[in-house]
């Protein structure tokens, strides 16, 4: 009932004239009333009144076909909005029982007890059903306007708990509205503060990473001077030996000239104590070792300008990957030698547009990813390199413990990492995602659990600025 106006009463009573008579009082005839205030209007010298609003009234003459009425009535979106209820019926159920069914189908029903004696006290009636609120009892014989104001008045009282019931509904569905939009609201606001997090946490590491490498290249600058001229004197002892043993052949030429024999004994026991021939053959050895280890250092301090890139600026730039990834080898060697084998199965590839430092930071954490997923026993780590179209991949298989495939989806989340405590912060992955991703790329991993992980990166060779 849309508009939320009920005027169907149900009157359950075993006698017929009850029935009788609440039909007169509850439903009179239309032509009575219009009789009525014409005559009325007549005498009175007033107007005609409106017709009062009528009730709906239908009967039943037992529990059972009364309960038969309401489902009828509820079934066709038609409820009762009240019931008068005989208490003593000798067929089928009593009143209270009748009411009990009632209830149980429609507890919104109101209910007036109409008796003249009864089998239970009015408080027995009230505590057995449970309802001081939508109970009355109607005093047999009944007055006229008593059932009227009790009709009117029940009926209101429906009708106001009806829009009271719509209202509450209404302002549940508005809280209800209101808490998915705060609870969205939430929602968005941490997925803000973890972005944020993330972003301050990349913010710090890039800043640590900065600071390193300019600490890296500022000490390889240090280390080169020391590296030169070490090298040069190495180079220079190397041409002055050289010289001394065109020397040492003379002299040892013009031994056959000297005339005194004690002056060549003498000669025969200091070339034996100092070892002359030993020295002869040492030290050239000596300062090839030496010139080969400054080239190693040189080396590895080239690598680690080449690594940081701090002279960069942090500039985009045509890079050759390869370079890059031999001078990471090169720094992380130290970390792989006791580990495992690498082997390399590079493709021609062109030079790529990237931020170089960047690049050799992902390559750097995917391989020490893998030396660390490497167990007791010695493993292979494989480096490849391939060219498809307008891209380039780089793929680091290890043979290491593999990944949980319930980890697989989480390894790229800030913070997450399956390390003992103290031994990973989470970020190395999340970066390099970061990484990849600024530069238009993209990064994967497939895993096996017992055989081994392969992180493969892919990149443009050059980059696509929005216009």
């Amino acid at each position: 009932m849309s508009d939320l106006s009920n005027r169907r009463i149900l009157l359950i009573d075993d006698t017929p004239s009850i029935h009788e008579d609440f039909r007169k009082i509850l439903t009179p005839t239309s032509a009575q009333h219009t009789e009525l205030d014409e005559m009325e209007a007549a005498l009175f010298g007033s107007e005609v009144k409106p017709a009062n609003l009528l009730f709906e009234l239908d009967s039943a003459y037992g529990g059972q076909e009364g309960l038969g009425k309401l489902l009828q009535a509820l079934q066709e979106n038609r409820p009762y909005a009240l019931a008068f209820v005989d208490m003593r019926m000798p067929e089928g159920w009593d009143g209270a029982q009748t009411i009990e069914h009632l209830w149980e189908k429609d507890p919104l029903l109101q209910v007036v007890v109409c008796t003249a004696y009864s089998d239970y006290s009015w408080d027995e009636l009230l505590e057995r059903l449970h309802a001081h609120d939508r109970l009355l009892i109607l005093k047999k014989p009944f007055d006229n306007i008593e059932v009227q104001q009790m009709a009117n008045t029940l009926l209101t009282k429906w009708e106001m708990t009806e829009r009271a019931s719509v209202q509450m509904s209404h302002l549940e569905h508005l809280v209800d509205q209101r808490t998915a939009q705060f609870k969205q609201a939430s929602e968005a606001l941490q997925r803000e503060i973890d972005e944020r997090k993330q972003l301050e946490s990349q913010l710090v590491q890039s800043e640590k990473l900065a600071s390193l490498g300019q600490l890296a290249a500022g000490v390889a600058h240090e280390i080169n001077n020391p590296i030169g001229f070490i090298s040069s004197n190495l180079g220079a002892l190397d041409g002055y030996f050289k010289q001394l043993q065109d020397m040492l052949d003379a002299y040892r030429e013009a031994e056959s000239a000297i005339a005194s024999s004690e002056v060549i004994e003498q000669l025969g026991k200091l070339r034996e104590r100092v070892e002359l021939d030993f020295l002869r053959e040492d030290i050239p050895l000596l300062i090839k070792e030496s010139k080969e280890g400054i080239g190693r250092v040189g080396q590895i301090v080239k690598d680690l300008k080449d690594f940081s890139r701090v002279d960069s600026n942090q500039e985009w730039q045509w890079t050759n990957l390869h370079q890059g990834i031999e001078s990471t080898l090169n720094i992380v060697a130290n970390e792989l030698k006791y580990k495992a084998d690498v082997v390399k199965e590079f493709q021609q590839l062109p030079d790529i547009e990237c931020l170089p430092s960047q690049i050799n930071q992902v390559i750097m954490n995917l391989i020490v990813n893998a030396s660390q997923a490497i167990g007791p026993e010695r493993g292979t780590i494989t480096l490849r390199t391939g060219l498809e179209g307008e891209k380039v991949s780089i793929e680091i298989a290890d043979t290491g413990s593999g990944i949980e495939p319930d980890n697989l989806q989480k390894i790229f989340d800030p913070f997450y990492t399956t390390k003992p405590v103290g031994q990973g912060t989470g970020l190395g992955l999340s970066l390099s995602y970061g990484i990849v991703k600024k530069h238009q790329g993209d990064i994967s991993v497939r895993s096996e659990v017992g055989v081994g992980t392969t992180f493969r990166v892919e990149l443009p060779v050059r980059q696509s600025w929005p216009a």
